[in-house]
This record gives structure tokens, C-alpha cells and sequence, in this order.
């Protein structure tokens, strides 16, 4: 992990805001699954010599976008200049093609500077740390932005790239992103702008109309496996039996590597069949189960726990109301979701409570979170809200006349 200038070396790093906790960081990763498409759209670019200047790259959370904008950050440095190597009889030497993947061992020098964030044609941008309020900053700020200005100043002294990458562009203010524009719009010759986008109807227009843009797509069970093997044993745990949970972890994360990793760290799997069968009480739950659940979330070192918590009631709020929309829920996540959603979630109408539910309860978590309310206090409000919403799609039995 890279250290902050303004941490003394007494103290630890500070987060990272572009890495999932338990994982090692995205440009540690040296494999990337299930993105082969995406992959060698790039790769097919770059031997067309159509190399776009600025490429974002979309798609759900936890997919492997950043990972991928670092391998092609690598690769891109990697990559000899023209005019390296000369051309025979004076002719101009041909730019030089692309490798045959983006794979690159870790000894490679330029996979070591790029994993120290050493290597002095690229940067980074990312939320900063906020050394007097001890957390990271919510934005990333237009100061943070022009500061990429530093590297495109300059020529590269043996002609190659410059590279910034931006993870994530969603995070940046009004002033920020109208920087980054600024570049963009007016590209230094052989820069590269490496943009990681949850969410591309957020970002200025502007911006996403001069980006190539790469989807990345959820990945399939086994790839999710393998990704979440992968980032456990680099970081020297030990990699979960993912064969009996792969399916429900799947379901849970929808393809996200980074979601998943998140639930396996909190038992997801588990923490979420136990709220299947609490919810299969409904309306009317336990409230005994309530306070016990509540228990394991008190204390600031449960924090984890909570977030684990609050994640799930909101996938399976979400999960309910597509199954009332004409989704069935295939595979299940947990033993008795199907049931629990054919009983209360069996048309349209129901559906909308459910969906209605899905916007109101984690909104109303996030205030009380906000507020610094009790833990307990915010599970066990959440839990009433997830029953009171269950009493009200029972109460609408049978579909809504037409």
C-alpha cells in the first residue's frame, strides 16, 4: 500500500478508498476474470492503431474494472516508444503493436513501480486522506483534479505514455470533473486518461462523449470463484469452500468480486438465510430474533457486521420485489426464499410495496446512521420497517383488479 506523505511512519497507512477491505488492491491483482471481452476490445484497438485517448470503464461494482484499468495502465507503460530501436534506411519506425495479452509477472520492474505508485509517468486520483479529520475525504476535489496537470505538462523522456487513472470518476464534484474535462478535451500527445465508472449517467456528458467506453459485465459463478480464491489466498487467508455457498454467494452479489468478498468476510450466506427465515415469519416476525441479531451489531469493532446486515434486508427487499414484477428467484439465495416471495410477493401490487420498501428502509438506516444512533437501535427499526412492509403485501392477497 502506498503512503501518504503527510502519515508519519510511526503510524499505519491510511485506507484506501478504491479497495475492498480483505482484498488486495486492484493493481496487486494478476489475474482478471471473466472480462475477456472487454479485454480484447482494447487489445484490438491498440493493434488497429485506433487507440482512443480516454477510455471509461462501466459496469456493476466489484466487476473488475479497476483491476482491468490497471493491467491496461501496465501494459501501456510497458510498451516500447517509436523510435525505439530505430528503422532501417532511415524510414520512420513503426509504432509498436500490442502485447499478446495484458498479463504481466510481478517482477516485471514496471509492474513493481506501478504497484508502489512509484512509476513517474502515472497518476492516480482518487478521494484523498484527510489528515486532520483522520478519515477520507467524501470527493475528490478540482484542486485533486489539477493536479493531473503536473504529469501532461511534460513530454515523457523516452517518448512513451502518460497515464492517469481515475477511480472513480463518480466520486468527483461539479469542479473537479469540469477539470478533468479540461484535459480530456485537449489531450496531450501520447496521454491516456483511464476512467473507473459505476454509474455513467452520472458523469457530465461532456466527458462520457469523448471516452470509449468498455462494459464489463457480471461475472458467472465459476469466475466469481476464482476471483474471490485469488484476492483471499494474495492476501495470505485462506481461500473459502465456495462449492456448497458459489450459488448463493453469486445470488447475493450478483457477480460482484467486491460484494462478494465483502459477504464471505461477514458470512454472508449464512447471516442471509438466517433473515430468509426470520422474514418467513412475516407478518409477524420474531421479535426475540430482532434483540438477538441486534446484540451482534452493538459496539463500534461490529461495524462490519452492521453494514453486512443492513446490505442484505436491502437485497432482499430488492429481491422480493422483482420476484413480484415476473422475476423468479433462480436459483434461490437461501432455502425458502421462493416460498417467502410466492406468498408475499406474487403480482405487481405487491411488488410495489416491496420496491417502495427498497428505497424507504435503507434511506431511513442511512439517516439514523448518519445521527449516530445506537446500532441495536437502527436493526431493530430496520427489522420493524422489513415486517410492517410485509403486513402490508399481505393485505393485498391475490392480483389487483384490473
Amino acid at each position: 500500500m502506498a503512503r501518504s506523505p503527510y502519515v508519519p511512519e510511526n503510524e499505519p497507512p491510511p485506507p484506501e478508498p478504491d479497495r475492498v477491505e480483505g482484498a488486495p488492491h486492484p493493481r496487486a491483482t494478476r489475474r482478471l476474470f471473466g472480462q475477456d471481452a472487454a479485454e480484447q476490445a482494447f487489445l484490438e484497438a491498440w493493434g488497429a492503431g485506433r487507440m482512443h485517448h480516454a477510455w471509461m470503464l462501466t459496469g456493476p461494482r466489484g466487476v473488475g474494472k479497476a483491476t482491468l484499468a490497471w493491467r491496461m495502465a501496465r501494459a501501456m507503460l510497458a510498451a516500447p516508444a517509436p523510435g525505439q530501436g530505430g528503422g532501417l534506411f532511415g524510414e520512420a519506425p513503426a509504432e509498436p503493436g500490442p502485447p499478446e495479452s495484458l498479463d504481466m509477472a510481478p517482477e516485471d520492474p514496471v509492474f513493481r513501480r506501478v504497484l508502489a505508485l512509484s512509476e513517474g509517468r502515472l497518476r492516480l486520483l482518487r478521494r484523498p486522506w484527510d489528515d486532520k479529520a483522520k478519515r477520507l475525504k467524501t470527493q475528490i476535489s478540482a484542486e485533486d483534479a489539477r493536479g493531473l496537470r503536473e504529469l501532461f505538462a511534460t513530454t515523457a523522456a523516452d517518448g512513451g505514455w502518460r497515464i492517469a487513472v481515475v477511480d472513480c470518476v463518480d466520486e468527483m464534484n461539479a469542479q473537479s470533473a469540469n477539470a478533468l474535462l479540461k484535459l480530456i478535451e485537449e489531450p496531450p500527445v501520447r496521454s491516456m486518461f483511464l476512467l473507473v465508472c459505476h454509474q455513467p449517467s452520472r458523469i457530465l456528458p461532456t466527458i462520457r462523449s469523448r471516452c470509449r467506453t468498455l462494459l464489463l459485465r457480471p461475472l458467472s459463478p465459476p469466475d466469481l470463484s476464482a476471483a474471490v480464491t485469488q484476492a483471499m489466498e494474495a492476501e495470505g487467508e485462506e481461500a473459502p469452500a465456495l462449492d456448497a455457498s458459489a450459488e448463493a454467494l453469486h445470488a447475493l452479489s450478483g457477480g460482484s468480486a467486491g460484494e462478494a468478498l465483502r459477504l464471505a468476510a461477514e458470512g454472508g450466506p449464512k447471516l442471509y438465510a438466517r433473515l430468509v427465515r426470520m422474514a418467513s415469519g412475516a407478518p409477524g416476525m420474531d421479535r426475540a430474533e430482532f434483540h438477538d441479531w441486534a446484540a451482534t451489531v452493538s459496539g463500534r469493532d461490529n461495524a462490519p457486521r452492521l453494514d453486512a446486515s443492513l446490505r442484505l434486508v436491502e437485497l432482499l427487499l430488492a429481491r422480493m420485489a422483482r420476484a413480484g414484477a415476473g422475476r423468479p428467484m433462480s436459483p434461490e439465495a437461501a432455502p425458502g426464499e421462493a416460498a417467502l416471495a410466492a406468498r408475499l410477493s406474487a403480482h405487481p401490487g405487491q411488488a410495489r410495496v416491496w420496491a417502495e420498501a427498497a428505497q424507504d428502509i435503507p434511506a431511513r438506516a442511512a439517516r439514523a446512521r448518519a445521527v449516530n444512533l445506537d446500532p441495536d437501535r437502527i436493526i431493530l427499526d430496520t427489522f420493524s420497517a422489513l415486517d410492517a412492509c410485509a403486513r402490508r403485501a399481505a393485505a393485498l392477497e391475490g392480483p389487483p383488479p384490473a
